[in-house]
C-alpha cells in the first residue's frame, strides 16, 4: 500500500509543499511514482524522511542532504563518506547547543530580573548594594 503526498504530510507533520521542494532539490529520489506519475510513498520512506527532517532542523544545509542521500543510493563504497557527514553534523550540533546555552543563561537572569522586580513592585531593587548580593545569588545559580 502506497501513500499519497497529503497522507505523508498528515503523518510527518511536513507540509505539502515542503515534501514538494524537497522532491525537486532531489532529496526523495527513493520515492516511487504511478503510472500517472504521482508520487507514491512506501512505509520505508518515512525513515527516510525521518532522517531529511532531523539534518534539515538542525541546520544542515539542502545541499550536502542531497550529497548524503545520493551517498546512500551509492551503496556501501560509501559508508565512510556517510559516516563523516554525521561526525562533522555532530560537531555543528553540539556548537549550537553550546551557544543555545548561553543564550539560556541571559534568559533566565532576564526572568530572574523581572521576577525580582515584579516581586518588589519596582526596578530600582536592581540597583546599589542589595542588587549586587541579588546578582551574586544568580550567578551562584547559573542564571
Amino acid at each position: 500500500m502506497g501513500y499519497t503526498v497529503s497522507k505523508v504530510a498528515e503523518r510527518t507533520g511536513l507540509t505539502i509543499s515542503t515534501l514538494r521542494y524537497y522532491d525537486k532539490e532531489g532529496l526523495l529520489p527513493f520515492v516511487d511514482r504511478t503510472a500517472g506519475g504521482a508520487r507514491n510513498f512506501k512505509e520505508s520512506d518515512f525513515e527516510w524522511l525521518a532522517v531529511i527532517t532531523c539534518l534539515k532542523q538542525t541546520g544542515m544545509p539542502i545541499k550536502r542532504i542531497k550529497q548524503f542521500i545520493d551517498w546512500c543510493l551509492e551503496g556501501d563504497a560509501t559508508l565512510e563518506r556517510r559516516l563523516n557527514v554525521f561526525v562533522e553534523h555532530k560537531k555543528e550540533v553540539n556548537a549550537q547547543i553550546a551557544a543555545l546555552k548561553e543564550y539560556m543563561k541571559k534568559i533566565d537572569y532576564k526572568i530572574w530580573y523581572y521576577e525580582t522586580a515584579i516581586s518588589a513592585g519596582t526596578e530600582a531593587v536592581h540597583n546599589g548594594e542589595k542588587c549586587k548580593l541579588l546578582d551574586k545569588d544568580a550567578e551562584e545559580n547559573d542564571l
